[in-house]
C-alpha cells in the first residue's frame, strides 16, 4: 500500500486521459484535486463511487476542487465509462501504471478468497500547492463525497 502520508508532496504525475489528452499534476497548480484512484471501469462499486462524486460535482466546483479518477483501463473504456454514467471529470488511462505506482496503489489484494495484485481504492486530496492534505483508504463508494468534505 501507498508510503505517502499527510504532509508529502504530491507525486509530480503525467498521463494520458480519455481524450488522449496529456494531464500532470502542474496542470491543477491554484487548484483542490480530488485524484481518485479505482479497480476498474464500469464494474459495479467503480461505477457507484464515479457516480456519487458526478451528483456532488458542482459542491466540489463550489469548494474549489477538481477531480480527476485514475485507473490502468484504455482510454476507450475510460471514455466509455464517461459517456455510459454522463461524468464530468476526466479519467487517467494509466495502462503503464507510472501514475499508479508513484502513488503506490498497486499490490496484493483478496477477493472472494483469492488473492492478486491489482489497484486499491484510493483517495488523494491534493492542495492547492500540491500537498497532500488527506488520503482516504477505507473508501465508501455511496458515500464517497461525505468521505471527502467532512
Amino acid at each position: 500500500m501507498t508510503t505517502l502520508k499527510i504532509g508529502d508532496k504530491s507525486p509530480n504525475f503525467e498521463a494520458l486521459d480519455e481524450k488522449g489528452n496529456t494531464l500532470k499534476l502542474s496542470d491543477y497548480t491554484g487548484k483542490k484535486l480530488v485524484l481518485f484512484f479505482y479497480p476498474k471501469a464500469s464494474t459495479p462499486g467503480c461505477t457507484m463511487e464515479a457516480c456519487n462524486l458526478r451528483d456532488n460535482y458542482q459542491l466540489f466546483i463550489a469548494k474549489g476542487y477538481a477531480i480527476l479518477g485514475v485507473s490502468a483501463d484504455s482510454a476507450k473504456r475510460q471514455q466509455n465509462f464517461i459517456n455510459k454514467n454522463e461524468l464530468p471529470f476526466p479519467l487517467l488511462a494509466d495502462e503503464d501504471k507510472m501514475v499508479i505506482n508513484a502513488f503506490g496503489v498497486w499490490g496484493p489484494k483478496k477477493f472472494m478468497g483469492r488473492e492478486f495484485d491489482g489497484i486499491h481504492r484510493v483517495t488523494f486530496l491534493i492542495d492547492e500547492n500540491g500537498i497532500i492534505e488527506d488520503i482516504i483508504t477505507k473508501v465508501k463508494t455511496k458515500e464517497h463525497t461525505t468521505q471527502i468534505l467532512k
